[in-house]
């Protein structure tokens, strides 16, 4: 897999996200965010005691306490700058996988957790519109077009999409049309089964707009 920052070689021609260096981390980034992942899974399935509630609250006090004094500016924080990890490093992404990313399109694998639900072990429909945006950014930063941002999203809701079950979305650009890019997505199970599909309209940025 291409790493996606290796495509930013003219980004004063063509983009889709703020210029930003890969951060360096080492396996222990890795490991926060899934133990950070695992408390929100926790958060939203469990049912607590008030002494817990209190201990948890107590614990949740001393993290903020000690992440506090580390705040940065937006584009020197760790988040969203792995491009290896699952959602790029961003506890705010999906936690999934890139797989490919060229002119071609783009292919990315993973699965919804606890998390995520919306009722009846579904993966809640608001997660999908995140799901498909943030892979229309990488697409139309891939295939080279200026910077964008997404004028509408446009999802068909096929089938129930599952919790706790590995996915497949991918899509690529459909066709551009001045500052227009059109691009086309679908969500699969791994037997290709249709889950969801998406259409967008990502709409270059005029000079001076953000």
């Amino acid at each position: 897999m291409t790493d996606p920052i290796e495509l930013d070689r003219d980004y004063d021609h063509h983009g889709g996200f703020p210029r930003f260096v890969p951060a360096k981390v080492g396996p222990e980034y890795g490991q926060l965010l899934e133990a950070l992942r695992t408390v929100q899974d926790l958060a939203v399935s469990t049912s607590l005691p008030a002494e817990v509630t209190e201990a948890a609250a107590g614990k949740a006090r001393e993290l903020i306490e000690l992440l506090t004094p580390h705040v940065v500016a937006e584009g020197r924080q760790t988040a969203g700058r792995v491009p290896r990890l699952p959602g790029r490093g961003s506890l705010l992404l999906m936690p999934w996988i890139i797989e490919k990313i060229d002119a071609d399109g783009v292919r990315s694998r993973g699965m919804f957790r606890r998390f995520h639900l919306g009722g009846n072990s579904a993966a809640h429909g608001g997660t999908l519109p995140l799901l498909f945006d943030d892979l229309f950014g990488l697409i139309q930063h891939a295939y080279g077009r200026p910077i964008s941002r997404t004028a509408y999203l446009h999802i068909n809701y096929r089938k129930v999409t599952p919790l706790n079950t590995e996915l497949v979305v991918e899509g690529a650009v459909d066709r551009v049309e001045g500052r227009k890019t059109f691009i086309n997505a679908r969500l699969t199970d791994l037997d290709g089964n249709l889950l969801a599909d998406c259409e967008a309209l990502m709409v270059q940025l005029l000079p001076g707009q953000q």
